[in-house]
């Protein structure tokens, strides 16, 4: 009888369905006079401001509401405070892939932990010290570019994009005149939209193709790349893992290191540009660039899918159950400006410590290649500031446009004149 009294008043707290059709949003709390709240992900007035949306869900009232995906038309239950999203992120009962939740209900992600071990004993601390200078050149070349063509130009075209999927292609050993095919490859799967399935299905099966290639390449001819160093692990391990493991991963570090990587480069300039007293900052005191990419990362207000958990069993989260069999989407740019969690959530405070943001995730989950992507920002951010201190938008913040990718979103174009 308690259970189901809870269960009662959650329900009334919180009315679960499609919030957009509810109308007046008066019955759910404090969420304020937003009218409808329209389906999910939601869209921002500005693009370099949060959906109104975010502050409204993380209010008293209703926790975790169940919205209908923009995409599919279909439930999500969807966390946008800092607790919640990183309880959920933590748990590993709660598989990102629905195919890792067993006939037992127990969803273990083995087959993900084996993948993160496997990259974890080669994607160290100190290949990525290694690789640095090679990042720094291939900053500097992007630059050199730039430098050599019109203005305006398009910083995400120009640097933005090319940039992190070439510091993977050096990772893994791949010859710098396959680089700009990785990077057509890579766009045709996390920019799907832009691009037609018969196309999208022949870019994946020929990287698929070159990837195998270049497995066998490496096992014959091996160096000082990461799967290279993959390949000497996995052949002393018993049992070896089948072949195709490695192609996964080359594939999985591929799209995941270049599509985040790329969207925070193309967001954090436009957000520093945008009030020029904090690219001025930078440029008159370069120690601070450390944590002003943690709290640039903090700040993003990416309005992605989010990071989907399929609940194996019941839950308790914001004093709600949510059933086994729900889907759940992790709101990270809304957990990172709670206000519970951060003072003055929606001033960017280049200086701001501690910052433990989650924009790399949380517990088994967080981002295991988040080492070399400080690593990338870092040298992005001071390369940018060294070469182009005059750098500075050519269009007002409010036209830029968004692109929605498979993990993160960015912007179409990101005009710039120096």
């Amino acid at each position: 009888m308690a259970n189901d009294t809870k269960a009662e008043d959650a329900e009334a707290r919180c009315p679960v369905g499609n919030l957009g059709d509810l109308g007046n949003l008066g019955d759910l709390g404090n969420l304020g006079d937003l009218g409808d709240l329209g389906d999910f992900p939601f869209v921002p007035e500005h693009p370099l401001e949060p959906p109104k949306q975010w502050a409204a869900l993380r209010a008293e009232g209703c926790p975790v509401p169940e919205l209908t995906l923009r995409s599919s038309g279909a439930p999500v239950r969807v966390l946008t405070r800092y607790a919640d999203v990183h309880a959920m992120l933590s748990d590993p009962r709660f598989p990102r892939d629905v195919s890792e939740a067993g006939p037992d209900g127990i969803g273990t992600g083995e087959r993900h932990q084996r993948w993160r071990r496997l990259v974890g004993q080669a994607l160290t601390a100190k290949r990525v010290t290694a690789l640095r200078p090679r990042i720094v050149a291939i900053g500097h070349a992007l630059v050199d570019a730039m430098e050599a063509g019109p203005k305006p130009t398009d910083l995400w075209a120009g640097f933005a994009y090319p940039f992190p999927v070439r510091v993977v292609g050096a990772l893994l050993g791949v010859p710098e005149e396959d680089w700009d095919r990785f990077a057509y490859w890579s766009g045709s799967l996390f920019s799907g939209d832009r691009y037609g399935e018969r196309e999208t299905l022949t870019a994946r099966g020929d990287l698929l193709a070159y990837l195998r290639e270049h497995v066998t390449h490496k096992r014959r001819e091996p160096g000082d790349d990461l799967i290279s160093k993959l390949i000497e692990i996995t052949d002393a391990a018993d049992p070896r893992p089948p072949e195709a493991v490695l192609v996964q991963i080359m594939q999985g570090l591929m799209l995941a290191g270049h599509e985040t990587t790329s969207s925070v480069i193309g967001k954090l300039v436009p957000v520093l540009l945008d009030d020029r007293s904090r690219w001025q900052r930078l440029l008159d005191d370069r120690s601070l660039i450390r944590p002003a990419v943690e709290e640039l990362l903090r700040f993003d207000v990416n309005r992605g899918p989010g990071m989907p958990r399929y609940l194996t069993e019941d839950v308790e989260l914001g004093g709600e159950v949510l059933p086994k069999g729900s889907t759940t989407v992790s709101v990270v740019a809304s957990a990172n400006r709670d206000e519970r969690m951060f003072p003055d959530p929606d001033v960017l405070d280049l200086t701001r410590t501690p910052n433990r943001h989650l924009a790399f995730g949380a517990g088994a989950h967080s981002c295991i290649g988040q080492a070399l992507a400080r690593a990338e920002l870092h040298i992005a951010l001071e390369i940018l500031l060294e070469r182009l201190p005059g750098l500075d938008l050519a269009v007002p913040s409010a036209d830029l446009a968004r692109r929605e990718g498979v993990l993160t979103d960015s912007f179409e174009q990101v005009p710039v004149v120096w």
